[in-house]
């Protein structure tokens, strides 16, 4: 396949594939064996031989290869320019019509520090395993800083361990303020803002603890920690408006068609377990274990191939339903939507899988939404045994807590606080039945909304129960108070 075929070859080209490409040496044949990212139409990214030798091949093609090519150029000699340690490149080129290409060695058995972060991240916050991997990420962004140099895409995935050393990658986000001298204080606290702003909360209260480690590799400035949140909540600002864009657009995360006959949107990684449940949902239904029926929401606990799921299907109860509901966006969407973007900020909810929107000339009609299956109690049947008496399990009335802490940081409202919609999974509270919840913008908005979720859900107890006295003194009365 020539080069600039790429381009119409789609996400997932058939492999292993032969490219010709040259170098000063003369042509030779490019074996492209695996593919590690794709950006369908400009990028593609795989491990391959190349002259009997192993490379991680980034080929780019389509109408902004030469931009891309030279950017990712630029970074790599601006990398080794300056020392650092980065794969060694062992062949470029750039051809009118066709595209570019370069080709790295290929490091056998690295591991990037994402992928060491995931095995760790479930484990308590700041434990020692964690520490380790932010150690490393943070000691390479100091030396990156004190080379006047910094990388745009910052996250644990452009570092990969390997022989016992620290590898940069992505040189299509290394940029430059004066190469040679540390950066300025601005700059710093700009990086390290995309930096933090993409680890949990959690460890939110340990950024100023976890800046020793960065001051180790770069002490040219003080930090005032101040000034670094501010760039952090910055980011994550963007982060999630830039994340709620994609929920509803192909791309690397989601795979998205969208068209006047409908709407499918599914997470990626479950496309192909995902596209036979939409197409049976009625059937599967049917079939499965019903929560509630008829009306304006069926809800069902359904099996597919040894996986139990919860499919939900919003109804259209008649002709003057439909009249309110075909020209908005489904309550389907809304919940699609939400439900991504708690799971965005770590706030515990069934993993959203699948949307499907059915619509006749763009006019909307029945909608299905496809999550996780949430075996836990909800909170009504876990804290039967303590109404009485009051005498709940600490761990789960403190689990409470730092829910209700989360929805008020994040001016989040439910919008039906009742005890059926709060399930207790894996030590933590998880929110279901999105349709009516909200994210504010403002403090005058979400103040009235957090008042009518508390007041719903103190209703789910007696007023003169002793546990509704216990969760009534533990939740904020109104969100000043949790301040």
């Amino acid at each position: 396949m020539r080069l600039s075929e790429l381009k119409n070859a789609g996400r997932s080209p058939s492999l292993p594939l032969s490219i010709p490409l040259a170098d000063a040496a003369g042509p030779a044949e490019l074996q492209l064996l695996s593919l590690l990212r794709v950006l369908p139409g400009q990028r593609y990214v795989g491990a391959g031989v190349w002259r009997g030798r192993p490379v991680l091949a980034k080929l780019l093609v389509g109408g902004k290869a030469a931009r891309h090519f030279q950017r990712e150029l630029d970074g790599v000699r601006l990398l080794a320019a300056q020392g650092l340690t980065t794969p060694l490149l062992l062949a470029d080129g750039l051809k009118d019509g066709e595209g570019g290409w370069l080709l790295f060695d290929f490091l056998e058995g690295a591991e990037s520090l994402g992928d060491a972060w995931k095995q760790v991240e479930h484990l308590p916050v700041l434990a020692d395993e964690q520490s380790a991997v932010l150690a490393e990420a943070l000691g390479a962004i100091g030396q990156l800083h004190s080379k006047g140099l910094w990388q745009e895409d910052l996250h644990l995935d452009n570092l990969l361990r390997h022989g016992g050393q620290l590898y940069l990658i992505d040189g299509a986000g290394i940029c430059a303020e004066t190469a040679g001298k540390p950066l300025s204080q601005q700059k710093v606290l700009e990086n390290l803002g995309v930096f933090f702003a993409q680890l949990p909360k959690s460890l939110e209260p340990f950024t100023e603890e976890l800046l020793v480690y960065y001051l180790l590799g770069n002490g040219e400035h003080a930090l005032p920690m101040e000034a670094l949140q501010k760039q952090i909540d910055k980011v994550r600002r963007w982060r999630l408006k830039d994340f709620l864009i994609k929920v509803g657009r192909e791309c690397t995360l989601f795979s998205v068609q969208r068209g006047a006959f409908g709407l499918r949107a599914i997470r990626r990684e479950e496309e192909a377990a995902m596209l036979p449940v939409l197409e049976q949902a009625d059937a599967l239904l049917d079939q499965g274990h019903l929560y509630k029926t008829g009306g304006a929401a069926s809800v069902g606990k359904v099996d597919v191939a040894g996986r139990t799921l919860l499919v939900k299907r919003y109804n259209i109860k008649g002709f003057a339903h439909w009249l309110k509901r075909f020209w908005r966006p489904s309550r389907a969407w809304h919940s699609w939507r939400e439900g991504n973007r708690l799971a965005f900020l770590g706030i515990a909810t069934p993993k959203p899988l699948a949307l499907l929107e059915k619509r006749f000339l763009w006019l909307r009609s029945r909608a299905y939404l496809v999550t996780e299956y949430l075996p836990g109690p909800d909170i009504i049947e876990r804290f039967a045994p303590y109404v009485d008496s009051g005498e709940a399990p600490q761990a789960e009335l403190q689990a409470l807590d730092h829910l209700f802490a989360e929805l008020i940081r994040e001016r989040i409202s439910h919008g039906d606080f009742k005890g059926h919609n709060l399930f207790w999974q894996q030590d933590r509270w998880a929110l279901i039945d999105l349709d009516s919840m909200r994210q504010h913008g403002s403090v005058s908005s979400f103040a009235p909304a957090y008042a009518r979720d508390r007041a719903r859900f103190m209703r789910n107890w007696p007023e003169s129960s002793a546990l509704y006295r216990v969760i009534d003194q533990r939740l904020p009365k109104d969100i000043s108070s949790a301040a």
